[in-house]
């Protein structure tokens, strides 16, 4: 893989990672497209790490009261002075993290009759020479997100005092529920699965369903990922572990800086799309390029082509 191929690599990685678009769904057509197939473990760990550092450097201040409120509750685990219905909002935002994220265990259930896990049934998908799935799968992140905002213009609007101390107003629960959470997670561990299941959108797009603001479920969906993809890079380094490394240390170092760089602004960018109500923009996008992908796709099984490279699938 040459530079130029890892920088196009590293800003699909960084612009969908966090986009309601997919991430996985966008590098799987990329390389489709450009006729690349990156089979180094250790590169694909590398472009989640740039995004991951992209999340962190946004919700630096948020992460690191998380960080305190995770200190202070195992403090008073052991003193035997923990509440729930005492905890403030740190503490109960750091509680559902933790519940929405133990819906992930379900990766590693096995599959009956494939001696695979559930986990790796994504990996197969993503890796093979067809794109249906992600078809498929973009058709259904579309669908998500329209329900979601469909739910967030129905929510129930909540008053509140601002630090003027006027009245203000907010449409939507601020406050995370349990079952909110485990909602979400059973949403992130389905975007895991499918290659083109926007984990951001899904999720954000559960989080609406289940009457949440969208600026709350956003940045629900943006913190409970930081866990999510760090634990994926720490799984596959025991997979990537011996594997040769085909790719330059060059283009490692582009598509990672590429990718965190991208990552950043493409926050930015769907933070202000969010306040300003302009979410279904992504809903239209995944619509049309999961048709547009299910017709190169059966082109391509009647042919028996790719359709870009020529080459036989």
């Amino acid at each position: 893989m040459s530079i130029f191929e890892a920088i196009i690599q590293g800003i699909v990685q960084g612009a969908t990672e966090f986009l309601p678009v997919s991430s996985s769904g966008h590098l799987s057509l990329a390389q489709h497209i450009m006729g690349v197939k990156v089979d180094s473990l250790l590169f694909d760990i590398l472009l989640h790490l740039g995004t991951l550092i992209a999340v962190c450097a946004v919700y630096y201040k948020l992460i690191w009261r998380l960080i305190k409120a995770f200190i202070s509750l195992v403090a008073d685990v052991f003193r035997g002075k923990f509440k729930w219905k005492e905890m403030d909002h740190d503490r109960r935002l750091l509680m559902m993290l933790m519940i929405g994220l133990i819906p992930l265990f379900l990766l590693f259930l096995p599959v009956p009759g494939t001696g695979m896990k559930l986990k790796d049934i994504s990996e197969l998908w993503a890796s093979d020479s067809t794109i249906w799935i992600e078809g498929f799968a973009l058709l259904m992140t579309s669908a998500l997100l329209f329900l979601g905002i469909r739910a967030s213009k129905g929510a129930k609007v909540h008053h509140f005092t601002r630090k003027d101390g006027k009245v203000g107003e907010i449409r939507g629960r601020t406050k995370f529920h349990t079952a909110d959470a485990i909602c979400v997670g059973v949403t992130q561990c389905a975007a895991a699965v499918f290659p083109g299941l926007s984990r951001s959108g899904s999720t954000m797009a559960a989080g609406l369903l289940r009457g949440i603001n969208q600026q709350a479920a956003l940045d629900y969906s943006f913190v409970l990922g930081i866990p999510s993809i760090l634990a994926a890079a720490v799984l596959t380094i025991k997979d990537a572990i011996g594997q040769p490394v085909d790719i330059g240390v060059g283009a490692m170092i582009a598509g990672v800086v590429t990718a965190a760089v991208v990552g950043f602004l493409a926050i930015k960018l769907l933070k202000w799309i969010v306040t300003t109500n302009k979410l279904q923009v992504f809903a239209y996008y995944t619509l049309v390029l999961g048709v547009i992908t299910l017709i190169v796709s059966v082109i391509e099984a009647v042919t028996g082509t790719n359709l870009f490279t020529g080459m036989p699938l």
